[in-house]
């Protein structure tokens, strides 16, 4: 993943096929954050705090349900990825490519929970938790692309 240029709230990358399958993939993952990951409030000193916790849990329901259709649709609009003679044309404002962050740091995020939140990485993956590591590291890899096209000088 490549960028091309950049110009204003504009972004245009060169993917090439593997990465635009792997992206399509990997953003086909979300959500992986489980439910219940989020608790209101470690200390338990709110009032109510199953009905507030029930109303987070709803909140963050439909906010992912509505991010699932948002994934949906950014992998199938046509006019997202461009075909070129050598991959793709992906382009993205930069409100996209922050909710693409957001969706990438969840599958991210999600994958290492389900991997037990480990402080390194696994010296040999297995059979079971391949897929897992994969799908961090692949997310990992495209919120650095998209951090560093963010954030660099646009050459």
């Amino acid at each position: 993943m490549k960028l091309l240029r950049r110009t204003g709230d504009k972004m245009v990358f060169q993917v090439d096929l593997r990465e635009s399958v792997l992206l399509q993939q990997t953003l086909k993952l979300y959500p992986r954050v489980p439910p219940a990951h989020q608790p209101l409030s470690n200390s338990g000193k709110l009032p109510d705090p199953q009905e507030n916790q029930r109303l987070l849990d709803d909140a963050l329901a439909d906010h992912r349900a509505a991010n699932k259709k948002q994934v949906q649709a950014f992998v199938t609009d046509p006019r997202r990825f461009k075909p070129i003679e050598d991959g793709f044309r992906l382009s993205l404002t930069r409100p996209d490519a922050e909710w693409l962050l957001q969706v990438l740091n969840d599958v991210r995020v999600g994958s290492w929970l389900i991997l037990g939140s480990p402080e390194e990485r696994p010296k040999a993956p297995t059979a079971k938790t391949t897929p897992d590591f994969w799908a961090m590291e692949i997310a990992g890899y495209f919120q650095e692309q998209l951090l560093e096209s963010l954030m660099g000088d646009g050459t």
